[in-house]
């Protein structure tokens, strides 16, 4: 496959195009560029695709050259870093999952980024984004895949702080910027552990040694490393601690949030344990930690999205719990699962957002869902194809959702009934959230009457890509029917040589042996309950909802709120810290460094120099005087 390479380039030039000669083409020329790259980027990962899929093995590893070589090859220390690709099942699904939806987000973009001013700039950020991303999955070695995961942190800091000219966008694009900063310092010392391990940084030649050593029963330095990598994930993907900037990141446009949330950056720490599915599997511990984290983050944002008004940010925190899930299937040993829901998330988040961004675009950029309400007569595309995302997303049958959700919560259950009880109060949390939404968005009398009045469907640009990716909502999870619901799980047997690298240990699922329909009846029930107490709830206003609230105003302040986190790392991280930078800035900086080692020199030159000034009478006499006393004085020294 020797077009492989221009999968990833072509959207940087893509990037070079619209960022240096953009403005003077026009949007026009800009808009067909920026669409068309990546269009060609998801038609060759077809091409790669379908060629992986005929090669031996299922696998391609491409080698361009050497990109990075210290020492003599073999010798102990040494390190060689190749410059190539992987397409493999894994990376194959990725790269067509990244370019098709990132393509679809293009074309939607135009659109809804027609009126602005920056639309060179924006579209030059969007395809670097994919180039990024791009490079990230197809990294055949950790260097080239941390390029990509800085790249799209780069870029993100870019895109959500798009509007620079308001206070709220730099500031929520710094935040995603650092706190990602926080995640990737992990990721490099866990790079470290593995090459101090291993002795090499290219993921075929990890795993090949990996599939020599027996899973560690304590904590040892494959833990260390797995834990590390973790943190790089948790960053990435948003998870507790490191969550706090993805509903930040709603300050970008709505397309950013899609491209974003949906199929790309917050998935990258998903896709990083899957690449290194074996040395996972081999560390118990992490195994554990990376289960109880994804729960705890699910349940923990889907509480929050219960409340919250802004439509972008009730989709924010629906993304953070279900990135919450994704972990949870891996910790689980369902990386199959995992992975799965990944590719199911991607179709629905993405047709959620950008369905969103038809809302908003209706409502002159109104984000308030209590300041909405009827707009199914108004937008009648917008709120079917949001209505089979929701379905999907609240997991039910036969919907996309459903499949992904319920094996990953059979594989919790298996692993501790108590994660499966915290992944189904979760799943019930966002059936009723998502059900809120709609109701607050669709149903009801309009609450703002003036932009009622003037919405308006928004144009094909926009609503083409809601109608393909409700397809994908709908139809994408028979990709992968569980064994128990009679599908022969399609998709975790194509994805196992690639999460496996033919190792036996190496956790992939594995098939149902207990009451997995019960269980998955039992949650899906418990979510249809939880959806309609959400709609009936709000689909007349907003009564019935306050009076409730009313009830427990402890509970709803905490939730309206978001638990006060940001508050709490306000008072008791950043305050000080900025307390502490300010202190050692007055120490260092203006006292030892201005003070010490710049203005007393200068002041003592100056008092030099007055003094010296005081001898400069212009009088011979006195200088005849002063000569002829340090004549003595000499002569004094030396007869001494």
């Amino acid at each position: 496959m020797n077009t492989a390479w221009l999968i990833p380039v072509l959207p940087l030039l893509g990037f070079l195009v619209s960022g240096l000669a953009g403005r003077r083409l026009g949007k026009v020329p800009t808009a067909f560029v920026s669409v068309g790259v990546v269009a060609a980027s998801f038609a060759l990962a077809v091409a790669a695709f379908l060629a992986m899929k005929a090669a031996p093995g299922q696998r391609l590893d491409l080698v361009y050259g050497t990109w990075m070589s210290v020492g003599a090859a073999g010798a102990p220390g040494s390190l060689s870093v190749p410059f190539g690709f992987t397409i493999d099942p894994l990376s194959g699904t990725m790269m067509l999952v990244v370019s098709g939806i990132g393509a679809l987000i293009h074309l939607y973009s135009v659109g809804y980024m027609w009126e602005d001013e920056g639309f060179a700039r924006f579209f030059s950020y969007l395809n670097l984004f994919v180039f990024f991303m791009l490079t990230l999955v197809m990294g055949s070695n950790l260097p080239m895949i941390f390029i990509g995961w800085e790249g799209v942190g780069l870029c993100s800091y870019l895109l959500i702080g798009y509007f620079f000219e308001t206070d709220y966008a730099p500031a929520a694009g710094l935040k995603a910027f650092l706190t990602n900063r926080i995640g990737d310092l992990g990721m490099v010392v866990g790079m470290m552990a593995l090459f101090a391990q291993f002795g090499t940084l290219t993921i075929g030649d990890l795993l090949t040694q990996a599939g020599h050593l027996a899973p560690e029963v304590g904590f040892g330095i494959l833990t260390f490393a797995t834990l590390m990598l973790f943190v790089g994930a948790t960053g990435k993907s948003a998870q507790i601690p490191l969550y706090v900037w993805l509903p930040d990141a709603m300050a970008g446009p709505t397309p950013v949030s899609a491209l974003i949330h949906a199929a790309t950056m917050v998935t990258s720490g998903i896709y990083l344990l899957c690449r290194l599915a074996p040395l996972f599997t081999l560390a118990p511990i992490t195994m554990n930690v990376v289960a109880w984290v994804g729960a705890a983050t699910a349940l923990f944002a889907a509480t929050i999205g219960l409340v919250q008004r802004d439509i972008k940010k009730v989709l924010a925190y629906s993304t953070v719990s279900q990135l919450g899930y994704m972990f949870l299937g891996l910790g689980a040993s369902g990386f199959a699962a995992g992975f799965f829901h990944v590719f199911t998330h991607a179709w629905f988040k993405a047709l959620l957002f950008l369905g969103a961004g038809s809302v908003i675009h209706a409502m002159h950029h109104e984000q308030d869902l209590f300041r909405m309400g009827g707009l199914r007569s108004k937008l009648p595309v917008t709120f079917w194809t949001m209505l089979i995302a929701t379905l999907a997303i609240m997991g039910l049958p036969p919907f996309s959702g459903f499949f992904s959700k319920d094996e990953i919560l059979y594989l919790a259950f298996l692993k501790s009934p108590w994660l499966w009880g915290i992944g189904v109060v979760g799943a019930c949390c966002t059936a009723f959230y998502m059900w809120r939404l709609m109701a607050l968005a669709f149903w009801g009398e309009p609450r703002d009457h003036h932009a009622f009045d003037h919405a308006h469907e928004s144009p094909w640009q926009m609503t083409a890509p809601l109608a393909v990716l409700a397809v994908g909502s709908a139809l994408a999870g028979f990709l992968g029917v569980p064994e128990a619901f009679g599908g022969h799980f399609a998709i975790g047997r194509f994805l196992e040589p690639a999460l496996t690298f033919g190792q036996a240990h190496a956790g992939h699922g594995g098939h149902h042996a207990g009451p997995a329909v019960l269980l998955a009846v039992i949650s899906t029930g418990l979510g249809l309950a939880a959806a309609a107490t959400g709609f009936l709830l709000y689909k007349d206003g907003l009564g019935k909802a306050e009076a409730m609230a009313a009830r427990v105003p402890g509970l709803h302040l905490v939730l309206l709120n978001k638990y006060f986190v940001d508050e709490a790392i306000e008072g008791y991280l950043l305050r000080p810290i900025r307390w502490f930078g300010n202190l050692l800035w007055k120490l260092f900086d203006v006292i030892l460094i201005d003070g010490v080692g710049v203005n007393l020199p200068g002041a003592l030159t100056r008092v030099a120099g007055d003094f010296v000034a005081l001898l400069q009478t212009g009088r011979v006499r006195n200088y005849a005087l002063g000569m002829g006393v340090g004549l003595l004085a000499l002569l004094w020294a030396f007869l001494k």
